[in-house]
């Protein structure tokens, strides 16, 4: 199998989140599994709970990762986060990149899950390629909004060089 690569706002996305061993995590849009390897090669005790809308993002995944899979530290499904079911007070963090759902439309049925399933102190991290700066201002505007509207403490950083901006929801 040829070695797949890790773009540099994936990695710097997942660093910033500074993630620990027994974290428990939900990854939103895990697309080809970039996100997904970097997380889960810090985990030891804890645990990634991945899930795409696409059955292809699902497969890449599941192919890329499967080493996590069968070491029982990454669990990928094809679902929604509309649909999702996570127990309660479990997750330390949320992991999302490019996901259009929190600027594009009302999610708020969806940050509410959300706000029940991540345990006091954990965070939300909804990372946006910012290459195109004139959709900056919108996307933080509108995903600042949701996460608050659900009652999270939100910050916002910007890194130049790869150009990526987060949202941050802290619980």
């Amino acid at each position: 199998m040829a070695v797949q690569t890790i773009p540099a706002r994936i990695r710097w996305a997942v660093d910033f989140m500074d993630v620990q061993p027994n974290d428990h995590i939900l990854e939103i849009g895990c697309g080809p599994g970039a996100g997904a390897e970097l997380i889960c090669a810090r985990l030891q005790t804890g645990k990634l709970f991945a899930i795409d809308r696409s059955e292809s993002g699902v497969d890449r995944t599941r192919r890329r990762c499967a080493k996590f899979i069968e070491a029982g530290r990454l669990t990928v499904r094809q679902i929604d986060l509309a649909t999702l079911r996570v127990p309660v007070k479990r997750l330390t963090k949320v992991f999302a990149f490019n996901v259009n759902l929190f600027w594009v439309r009302d999610c708020a049925d969806e940050v509410a899950l959300l706000h029940e399933r991540v345990l006091p102190g954990g965070s939300v991290f909804l990372f946006y390629d910012a290459t195109r700066a004139e959709q900056v201002p919108t996307i933080v505007e509108k995903s600042s909004a949701a996460l608050q509207a659900a009652g999270f403490r939100v910050s916002v950083v910007e890194q130049k060089a790869p150009a990526v901006v987060g949202i941050i929801g802290k619980r």
